[in-house]
């Protein structure tokens, strides 16, 4: 009988530890490094920009809040550059990590086909090392649903009851970028940054725990959902020949740290979701009414209470921006971060001040011009009536004279 409480003690012990676990790790947990780099917000702001170049740029910039990568371990968020591999009417735009001089990881690929009557087929493919085999992004596209494969998201995307909106291969030749890289004069784009040097507006940041960028990206998930899905295998027929065979880099240094646990950190604290969330509500008002959580902290006090991994490798809030991300980058680079509005804020405060002591300062000036000129006249007036006075004696010093000498010719003529 004893023996069976403890069984049952122990299962009830087992069953409320994986109950937490599944609350702590969401359904787009993946347990590997691609899970601070989205590749559902990838492929978003892919659509969204019109040059490969302006991609790249967007893609590094601390305010898209989607590049959340520390591969490397330096405690600093790795810059990604983009090259564009054309293989006839396919480019394969590879996104690629810079972790040292000599080391490199590639991310993630986008294989952007055009068809024979103009149509257009994309697919965004994390790499193996940092997803898993077979980690597919791509548009809903309005054909024939594949019926052996669901996938994680259209689990999720059910339970949240997204409307889902199918794309033809017709509108995405019409994304801007999809038309740039098929122009006549298209050059074809291969990053020239490489490790020690980098864009002028490129600040890296320190990375964010993986809890508190998922809350962050949370409350997108039903607008991914909505356009994007996973698939399980690639189009482009000459995936493995061209590309996996011949172009991918990958790092073994990323291996050895996957397989020794160093990336397990950043999912340390599920406590910073909420925070993420906070963050969220923050910078998108309009939208914050999807929110599971009512949080309304700032940026600022979103970012304090921990969302980067400061003794694991992540927090730059005090030191690249006085809050928890927004970018000095761009200002830096552009910051467009909460240190420029507080300097905006503090000047604007100093302004008033500075222009009502200038006010006093001219409100004094006229009592100043006042007395002066009181001084003035008075000091006037004192020497008009000295000059009266030396006039006065003068004139009497002449009229004696002149008295004095009629007396002198009267007695010479009585003489």
């Amino acid at each position: 009988m004893k023996r069976f409480l403890i069984t049952s003690i122990l299962a009830a012990m087992v069953a409320v530890g994986t109950a937490l676990m599944a609350q702590d790790y969401p359904d787009e947990y993946l347990g590997l490094p691609g899970d601070n780099f989205n590749l559902y917000a990838v492929m978003n702001l892919f659509q969204q920009s019109e040059t490969i170049e302006g991609f790249e740029r967007s893609l590094n910039d601390e305010n898209t809040r989607i590049n959340n990568l520390d591969l490397n371990n330096d405690n600093l968020i790795d810059y990604v550059k983009a090259i564009d591999y054309v293989d006839g009417n396919v480019h394969t735009i590879v996104l690629q990590a810079q972790l040292d001089r000599n080391d490199n990881q590639d991310v993630a690929v986008f294989t952007v086909q055009k068809l024979r009557d103009g149509e257009v087929q994309i697919q965004l493919i994390g790499d193996e090392a940092l997803y898993g085999r077979n980690y597919i992004v791509e548009p809903i596209y309005a054909e024939t649903p594949n019926p052996g494969y669901t996938g994680r998201s259209a689990a999720r995307s059910n339970r949240q009851n997204v409307t889902v909106v199918r794309t033809t291969y017709v509108e995405v030749a019409a994304w801007p970028l999809v038309r740039y890289i098929y122009l006549p004069d298209y050059r074809i784009w291969r990053s020239s940054w490489y490790w020690g040097y980098y864009p002028s507006y490129w600040s890296p940041w320190r990375p964010y725990y993986y809890h508190y960028y998922y809350g962050y990206h949370y409350n997108w998930y039903p607008t991914y959902y909505s356009y994007y899905h996973r698939y399980n295998s690639p189009r482009y027929d000459r995936w493995n020949d061209f590309y996996y065979r011949d172009k991918r880099v990958y790092s073994r240094n990323v291996t050895s740290s996957i397989n020794e646990g160093r990336y397990k950190t950043t999912y340390s604290r599920p406590e910073s979701r909420r925070d993420g969330e906070a963050l969220y509500a923050k910078v998108h008002t309009d939208r914050a009414s999807t929110m599971s959580t009512g949080t309304t902290n700032s940026r600022r006090s979103a970012s304090q209470a921990g969302p980067t991994r400061e003794a694991a490798g992540t927090n730059n809030a005090a030191t690249r921006r006085s809050t928890g991300t927004v970018n000095n980058r761009a200002n830096t680079n552009s910051t467009a971060g909460q240190s420029t509005v507080t300097n905006r804020r503090s000047s604007e405060t100093v302004s008033p001040k500075s222009s009502s002591g200038s006010q006093s300062t001219r409100s004094a000036e006229p009592a100043r011009t006042t007395r002066q000129q009181s001084s003035g006249s008075s000091s006037t007036a004192r020497r008009s009536t000295e000059r009266a006075q030396k006039e006065t004696t003068v004139r009497q010093g002449t009229s004696k004279s002149s008295s004095s000498k009629e007396t002198e010719s009267k007695s010479s003529r009585r003489k």
